[in-house]
């Protein structure tokens, strides 16, 4: 597949999630997808706290980890969320940089960008902003950013290797990026490969572990480290939805159900 037949792709696709206000990554309605989707473990590390102040419309998107649990974000500090959704980890996070902090989310949906900037005003957050973008091409100038995260999001990208780069050139020196995402133990099925709407759904894009990490390192990244690996699907009747779904048997399906996890990777920016 092209690349930008797969940016178009998702575009188009979390244009509707956001449209319906569908969820995405978890035991919602599948992204982009008709039915219900596979039955996926819900990220953990959010408390009570954390999202009692959060408008309900940015709950929908609940990604497949929480990165902020692992970042020690500190007051003063600008983070930047890429793939930034509802803006559910940016509204989390404003409330830890406090006011002398900033949060910019970046998304490449004006339709996500819209209800993220609604959720924000909801809530009475001002040192939030959002920006419409592609994560390949920030829209942000070098060394400003203290903290990069990302929840479930770079796998949906063509080109995973610009995004760590993108990543580390915003990112100050000594700045630290943490992000949540879904990789393979073992390569997928040709057909998930080569199948829009398995990339859409967050499986199609997914690389495998070591690739991920392999490309966070050559961006220039130091001290690159997995801080929470868990399998990603409950695998109770989900290899028949997926050899439909796919269009693959069901001894590939179940191996993707084995092979899919959660991880959520730190890497540090060296001072120069």
């Amino acid at each position: 597949m092209k690349k930008e037949e797969i940016r178009k792709k998702v575009r188009e696709s979390y244009s509707q999630i956001a449209q319906r206000n569908l969820s995405c990554c978890t035991s919602s309605p599948s992204c982009c997808g008709k039915g219900e989707a596979p039955k996926i473990i819900l990220p953990s590390g959010y408390s009570e706290s954390d999202l009692e102040s959060v408008p309900e419309e940015a709950k929908l998107s609940l990604g497949c980890g929480n990165p902020i649990i692992f970042s020690s974000i500190r007051g003063g500090e600008t983070v930047v969320d890429l793939g930034s959704g509802f803006g559910l980890d940016c509204l989390i996070a404003s409330r830890k940089v406090g006011e002398n902090g900033k949060v910019i989310g970046v998304d490449m949906t004006p339709e996500m960008i819209n209800k993220a900037r609604i959720n924000a005003t909801r809530a009475g957050y001002s040192n939030v902003e959002f920006r419409l973008g592609e994560i390949e091409n920030l829209p942000i100038a070098d060394n400003v950013a203290d903290v990069v995260i990302s929840n479930c999001v770079i796998n949906l990208s063509p080109d995973k290797e610009r995004v760590f780069q993108e990543a580390y050139r915003i990112l100050k020196p000594g700045g630290r990026i943490l992000v949540s995402d879904i990789v393979f133990q073992n390569e997928p099925p040709r057909r998930i490969r080569e199948n829009l709407r398995a990339y859409v759904e967050c499986i199609g894009g997914a690389i495998l572990k070591e690739d991920y990490l392999s490309m966070i390192r050559k961006a220039g990244f130091q001290e690159v480290k997995v801080l929470d690996e868990k399998r990603m699907i409950d695998d109770s009747g989900v290899e028949e939805e997926y050899a439909n779904e796919f269009e693959i048997s069901l001894k590939d399906a179940r191996k993707v159900a084995e092979s899919l996890l959660s991880i959520t990777v730190y890497g540090l920016k060296p001072y120069k």
